[in-house]
């Protein structure tokens, strides 16, 4: 149901969702160039964090679908805060245990509640009014999950990569067991700070929303997989909207998860430091957002989208073959490049599918997957090559597959099964 009248304290409880699963996927971008130093992993070994991260996102996103039609929105919600709470609290436990996989698992269920949240937050805020303004409180409510990013990364540079022991990686090896030991347990106290942290506010959000009347909106209707993915499969522009999805998500977790180790790199600073220069990376990603929806008025989307794929790809070569201060700047644009790729591949793959909406939605949600595999895929070329440069051929190849929607695949709408 879509109610008259848009209830604020209802709204302003889930608008804070957007924000808060913000802080969560940025500062865990950061958590690589942190397990890098403090348990001297190689570039593969921490593309795992990204591998059960966005993995989560994939196995749940049909679940989370099942939840929200049999019950609630609210339900969904109340479902995916308390495990977004329960995968930051282990980090706890996983801070005395000293142990990766630990933190993975920790990592997996805080993941699982992130992928119920948006499955079921956003288009509750659709429905949380009239639907002449549903798109306009959806634009509002996603524009706090920007900012949470940038708290994200503010919040881990100050309490989590500034806290790391400038030891390298050799002068670790050298440590005795004893002292190795105490400085990995300081610093796995500080990753753990600031999880702790936002489950105490998650909590708190949690009980508010479980008190409070909230609308009775529910995606209501009966589920058939087999006949409506028989459709999906049909339609030419969907299908394609799926795997450009999965290419750009993978494109932005790449260049995100490693902008840190590149920028310390190319610029010889520490993590704390070049942990800046991704909070700037997610501040024109903000901007250009505002910019493009602006610029949506008098160029078609597909070919905006097109148009800032080509761009990406020409900053991403840049990464590759510039390197140093030039290098950094071309990480940053690819950066405000990647603003509008999202919501516009998700809105174009959704066009024309009228009740298959809603499961097809879920689809475009799954191939987040592409950000649990392709950062994987780039680690290993990084320590192959021994070259971070040469690792960004993976996001290059993302945003050629993107172009190629946006220029192409986008355009071919076919007609209902």
């Amino acid at each position: 149901m879509s109610l008259r009248k848009t209830p604020i304290l209802p709204f302003i409880l889930v608008t804070s969702l957007f924000l808060m699963w913000g802080i969560a996927n940025n500062m865990t971008d950061t958590l690589l160039a942190a397990f890098k130093k403090i348990m001297s992993k190689s570039d593969a070994e921490t593309s795992w964090i990204q591998f059960v991260f966005y993995g989560a996102y994939f196995c749940l996103a049909l679940p989370a679908a099942v939840i929200t039609k049999k019950y609630s929105y609210k339900t969904g919600i109340l479902v995916g805060l308390g495990l977004f709470v329960s995968g930051c609290l282990l980090f706890l436990p996983a801070s005395r245990t000293m142990a990766y996989g630990h933190f993975l698992t920790a990592l997996f269920i805080l993941a699982g509640g992130l992928s119920l949240l948006e499955t079921a937050a956003n288009p509750y805020v659709v429905a949380m009014g009239p639907p002449e303004t549903g798109t306009q409180r959806l634009n509002l409510a996603q524009s706090f999950n920007p900012v949470g990013s940038i708290l994200g990364v503010e919040l881990s540079r100050q309490f989590i990569l500034s806290k790391l022991n400038q030891a390298s990686a050799e002068e670790r090896a050298s440590m005795t067991a004893d002292q190795l030991k105490q400085i990995q347990s300081d610093e796995l106290a500080a990753v753990m700070g600031p999880y702790v942290g936002v489950a105490v506010v998650l909590l708190i959000i949690w009980i508010l929303i479980a008190v409070t009347k909230m609308p009775k909106a529910s995606d209501s209707g009966s589920l058939d997989f087999g006949n409506t993915f028989r459709r999906l499969i049909k339609r030419r522009n969907y299908v394609w909207g799926v795997v450009a999805q999965f290419f750009y998500v993978g494109a932005q977790i790449c260049v995100w998860s490693f902008t840190i180790r590149y920028v310390m790199q190319e610029l010889n600073l520490n993590e704390a430091d070049a942990a800046w220069y991704y909070r700037l990376s997610l501040i024109f990603f903000l901007i250009s957002r505002f910019i493009c929806t602006f610029l949506m008025r008098f160029i078609d989307p597909k070919n905006l989208l097109a148009l800032l794929a080509i761009l990406a790809i020409a900053c991403t070569a840049t990464v590759m073959f510039g390197g140093g201060n030039i290098g950094v700047y071309a990480l940053l644009g690819i950066s405000a490049c990647m603003s509008l790729m999202f919501p516009t591949i998700y809105g174009l793959g959704v066009e024309g599918l009228g009740a298959d909406t809603k499961i097809g939605g879920s689809g475009l949600i799954m191939a987040i997957l592409g950000g649990a595999l392709l950062p994987q895929l780039m680690g290993y070329i990084s320590d192959a090559t021994s070259s971070i440069n040469m690792a960004y051929i993976i996001p290059l190849i993302c945003f050629v597959v993107v172009a190629y929607y946006g220029a192409v695949a986008s355009k071919r709408i076919s007609a209902p099964a």
